[in-house]
């Protein structure tokens, strides 16, 4: 790998230093040529950091040291300050995702955000507090890089902390690409910002918004909001089209969108804590959280496109199958998370791989109703109004003449909170046994 060199001066061990006239670009691109793990040193008061990370714009002055393959690099003049958005509270996080700043370059750090020894996620928001967490994050960077997804780059790290009145702390770590370096690797001219941005129908190519959704359902990803349509209100309302959703454009007109931030994805954390309060358990002979929140996902993108931009997604993914099972293969990840990814990959190829297993049977007649029994006398949360076409069901329970008894999937996310359903989520339900169809769209 070419050298990088950061900042003016000599360090006191005789490393390399940076050359003022590298750009930021040129840092970026050979930094992130690798996904070896690369080896940090900070050197900063985190303890004051820390105390005002709540406070926009607060930082402090640090030194920064790298090594790879045998070279060390020294930048004596570091900005740091704390980024991210939930995870700089200190509820969520202890030790909250950093950003490091000098002349001629940055860097984003995705932390281990705190010392849990188990598989545990954080309260609130479900990420899961140690250092397993950004390891396997780069992996997911990785593997979208892969898979031929637009993202970020991302590269894992081992970093040393030094703070004063501390022991030094030695902990798995990411660095991220910023994203004008992103801009400039991929030849974009800008950023969309959110508030300029209308919907994706109006914005994107049907095969790159089908790409983004399939690859958000592969990772159990749902910290991401995308307005697909003018009036689409899943996971997003009228201040937020876009969440962990970035658009760039290019000089030709062309729009596309990059996902990035997965820490609290299920091939990450493990598992989301929320989970019972929107999905039924049992649609699933196998009762796995992570095939329904794949399934889930990809069923709803039955809603969005058309066959053939359907199609052309499922083959997209199958076509590089191998080469994501043989970068898991390869993977240094800690064992559970290594089986956590692996049943995700196994439930994302298994459920885009014929027509049956992706062209499930849903509700599709309009003004469908869920009834508590089959004799249709009582409503199951009538306030809801119908059951929304794109629905999948489980199997029949059972069957009464022209209705059928199943489990709902609520895909849409049409029952969750704040909407209280326990019946939707907890039972099966009765439903019209023409309402229901493969057909679809």
């Amino acid at each position: 790998m070419v050298a990088v060199v950061l900042a003016g001066g000599q360090s006191a061990s005789s490393a390399q230093t940076a050359n003022s006239t590298n750009t930021k670009h040129d840092f970026s691109a050979a930094i992130f040529s690798t996904y070896e793990p690369l080896v940090l040193r900070l050197e900063a008061p985190l303890d004051d950091l820390f105390a005002h990370g709540q406070q926009d714009n607060y930082s402090v002055r640090g030194a920064l040291t790298y090594q790879d393959r045998g070279r060390e690099v020294h930048v004596p003049a570091v900005k740091v300050s704390v980024r991210g958005n939930s995870s700089r509270n200190a509820s969520e996080c202890t030790f909250p995702k950093l950003k490091l700043e000098w002349p001629s370059a940055s860097l984003k750090i995705g932390t281990h955000c705190g010392e849990s020894t188990d598989g545990s996620v954080t309260a609130k928001f479900g990420r899961l507090p140690n250092e397993h967490s950004p390891r396997r994050e780069a992996f997911v960077y990785q593997l979208l890089d892969v898979l031929q997804v637009l993202s970020l780059k991302a590269r894992p790290a081992r970093i040393t902390y030094v703070s004063s009145g501390r022991e030094p702390l030695v902990r798995n770590a990411m660095v991220l690409e910023d994203t004008s370096d992103a801009l400039s690797r991929l030849g974009a001219q800008k950023e969309i910002a959110p508030e300029q941005f209308t919907s994706a129908r109006d914005a994107f190519a049907p095969a790159d918004s089908a790409t983004l959704a399939f690859a958000e359902a592969m990772i159990g990803n749902f910290d991401w909001c995308l307005r697909f349509f003018p009036r689409d209100t899943y996971r997003c309302d009228a201040r937020r089209p876009l969440w962990n959703v970035l658009a760039f454009a290019w000089p030709d007109g062309r729009v596309r969108p990059l996902i990035y931030d997965f820490d609290v994805s299920g091939m990450v954390a493990g598992h989301h804590r929320w989970f019972g309060d929107i999905f039924n358990e049992a649609f699933l002979p196998s009762a796995s959280p992570a095939r329904l929140e794949v399934i889930s996902q990809l069923q709803r993108t039955r809603t969005l496109f058309g066959r053939a931009d359907l199609d052309r997604a499922r083959r997209h993914f199958t076509q590089k199958k191998a080469d994501a099972y043989r970068l898991l293969d390869e993977s240094d990840l800690d064992s559970a998370g290594r089986g956590t990814i692996k049943e995700y990959l196994d439930t994302f190829f298994e459920a885009i791989g014929s027509d049956d297993a992706f062209y499930r049977p849903v509700v599709t007649a309009p003004n469908a109703v869920a009834y508590a029994d089959a004799s249709r006398r009582s409503a199951v949360c009538p306030a809801r109004g119908p059951i929304p076409a794109g629905t999948p069901v489980s199997d029949p329970v059972q069957t009464s003449g022209d209705m059928i008894q199943v489990r709902l999937l609520d895909a849409l996310w049409h029952w969750a909170p704040p909407v209280k359903c326990p019946d939707i989520r907890k039972t099966p339900v009765w439903i019209d046994k023409a309402a229901v169809t493969r057909d679809y769209p």
